[in-house]
C-alpha cells in the first residue's frame, strides 16, 4: 500500500479521499489555490502545497504545478477524485511517466471511453445495449444524414463526441431541421471542446437516468455494485440521486450488470467507473461512461457497505478486489441531496462567508462536507458545498429522514438550494419514484414559470 498520496482536488472530494487514506494509514498531500488556502482538508492535510492563484486554469487544472507537488512531497500516487483532471488522459499519461501512479485507469481506457462514439462501440462488442444511433462520426453529406435519421426514427438527438455536462446537444424533430442542427452543433463542439466531431442517436422522449456501479482491478476481476436513479436532474446536472432504483426488477439489475463487469473485463478497465444508461419502456441503453469515483458514490456505499475510495486506492497499488461479487448485497435504500450555494429559484450562485454551519444527525444520516463556521465559499469553483446521505431499510424510512435532516440542516450567511430539496422530498411524483429526467425543468416551468 502506499505511504504517501496527493489529492489533486478540492472540497467535498478532497477531503473524502483524504479520509479514506488516514483510515488505511496513508499520508495526504493536500494541493490547493489561494482561494483555498483556509479549507478544512488543507489543514487536516499532513502536508499541504499551494500550486497556483484562484483561478482553476492557473491551480487545479495546472499539470507541472500538481506534478511538481508530488515530487517535492516525495508522494507515490495522485488521485485526481472527480471534475478537473480526473477525465483527462493526458494528465493520468504525465502522471505515470513522471514516476508516480495515477489512481484511476489506464490512460488508453479514459481516451477509449472518453469519446462517447468508440466507447458505444467498445459497449457494443461487449454486448452492453446502446441507444440506436449513426454508428460513427457523421459526415456533411445531406443525403447521408437523411438516411441515417430515417433508419433511426425521428425525433434524434446529435451529440458531440467529446461532450459532457449537457452541452453539445441539440434534439432534431423534423428532417427540415436536420442540415442546420448538425452544422450548428458541430460548430459548437469545435468551439467548446476542441473536436467538431458529432453523432446521431435516437431521442427518448420520457427516459430515466440509470447507472451502474463497477469496480475492477488489474487481476481480471471487475464486479457490479447495484445501480443508482439519477433521473432528478435540472440543465442536465443531477440534483438528488438514490440506490437502487425504484422499480428495477432484482433479475434485471443482474443481467444488466453482469454485462457491464464483462464490458470491463473485456476491455481491461481498473479502478472505479460508472456505467451511466438511459432507461425507458424495461430496456437499458448505453449513453457513456464515467472513468472516476462519482459526486454520488456514498449512496452505493450506504447500501452495500464497501468503501468506494479505500477500494480504488487498494486497487491503484496492486492489490485484488477486497470483495467479489457474491460478496455484494443490496441492503435497505439510499438518498443523497446535493446541496449547493444558490438561490433555490432563481440557481444563481450564491458564494461568500458561511456565518452559521450546522449538519444534521440521527440514524442513518451521513454528511459530506469541507465546510465550517466562517468559512469561505469562494466565486471561483462549481457550487457544491455539501451532500446530505439518508440511508433506511426503505425508501419511505430514507425519505422520512431526508426529510428530518434536512429540516435540520443549518447553513447563513448565503442562500442554498435546501428549499428546492425539501420541496422535492414532498413531492408525490418523487415519492411515488421513476420520474424521468425530464420531470425536474417541466415542474420549476409549471410552478416558477421558468423556460427549460
Amino acid at each position: 500500500m502506499f505511504e504517501k498520496v496527493l489529492i489533486a482536488n478540492r472540497g467535498e472530494i478532497a477531503l473524502r479521499i483524504q479520509r479514506a487514506c488516514r483510515e488505511l494509514g496513508i499520508k495526504t498531500v493536500a494541493v490547493h489555490s489561494e482561494a483555498d488556502r483556509e479549507a478544512k482538508y488543507v489543514r487536516l492535510a499532513d502536508e499541504s502545497v499551494c500550486i497556483g492563484p484562484a483561478s482553476s486554469a492557473l491551480s487545479y487544472l495546472n499539470v507541472p504545478s500538481i506534478i511538481s507537488a508530488a515530487e517535492v512531497t516525495g508522494a507515490e500516487a495522485i488521485h485526481p477524485g472527480y471534475g478537473f483532471l480526473a477525465e483527462n488522459a493526458d494528465f493520468a499519461e504525465r502522471v505515470e511517466k513522471s514516476g508516480f501512479v495515477f489512481i484511476g485507469p489506464r490512460a488508453e481506457t479514459i481516451r477509449l471511453m472518453g469519446s462517447k462514439i468508440s466507447a458505444k462501440d467498445a459497449m457494443e462488442a461487449a454486448g452492453v445495449p446502446v441507444v440506436p444511433g449513426s454508428g460513427g462520426a457523421l459526415s456533411d453529406d445531406p443525403e447521408a444524414l437523411f438516411s441515417i435519421a430515417e433508419k433511426i426514427g425521428f425525433p434524434v438527438i446529435i451529440k458531440a463526441s467529446a461532450g459532457g455536462g449537457g452541452r453539445g446537444m441539440r434534439i432534431v424533430q423534423t428532417a427540415d431541421e436536420l442540415v442546420a442542427a448538425v452544422a450548428m452543433t458541430r460548430g459548437e463542439a469545435g468551439a467548446a471542446f476542441g473536436d467538431d466531431t458529432v453523432y446521431m442517436e435516437k431521442f427518448l422522449t420520457l427516459p430515466r437516468h440509470i447507472e451502474i456501479q463497477v469496480m475492477a482491478d488489474e487481476h481480471g476481476n471487475a464486479i457490479y455494485l447495484g445501480e443508482r436513479d439519477c433521473s432528478m436532474q435540472r440543465r442536465h446536472q443531477k440534483v438528488i440521486e438514490e440506490a437502487p432504483a425504484p422499480g428495477i426488477s432484482v433479475a434485471l439489475r443482474n443481467t444488466i450488470g453482469e454485462r457491464c463487469a464483462a464490458a470491463c473485463r473485456q476491455i481491461g478497465y481498473r479502478g472505479a467507473g460508472t456505467f451511466e444508461f438511459l432507461y425507458e419502456n424495461g430496456e437499458f441503453f448505453f449513453i457513456e461512461m464515467n472513468t472516476r469515483i462519482q459526486v454520488e458514490h456514498p449512496v452505493t456505499e450506504a447500501i452495500t457497505g464497501v468503501d468506494l475510495v479505500q477500494e480504488q486506492l487498494r486497487v491503484a497499488a496492486g492489490e485484488k478486489l477486497s470483495v467479489d461479487q457474491k460478496d455484494i448485497v443490496i441492503r435497505g435504500h439510499a438518498i443523497e441531496c446535493r446541496i449547493n450555494a444558490e438561490d433555490p429559484f432563481t440557481f444563481v450562485p450564491s458564494p461568500g462567508r458561511v456565518t452559521q454551519f450546522h449538519t444534521p444527525g440521527g440514524p442513518g444520516i451521513r454528511v459530506d462536507s469541507h465546510m465550517y463556521q466562517n468559512c469561505t465559499v469562494p466565486p471561483y469553483y462549481d457550487s457544491l458545498i455539501a451532500k446530505i446521505i439518508a440511508h433506511g431499510d426503505t425508501r419511505a424510512q430514507a425519505l422520512s429522514r431526508m426529510r428530518i435532516a434536512l429540516s435540520e440542516m443549518v447553513v447563513e450567511g448565503i442562500k442554498t438550494n435546501i428549499p428546492l430539496h425539501q420541496e422535492l422530498l414532498n413531492d408525490p411524483g418523487f415519492i411515488e419514484g421513476g420520474t424521468s429526467i425530464h420531470y425536474l425543468e417541466e415542474k420549476l416551468a409549471r410552478e416558477r414559470g421558468k423556460g427549460h
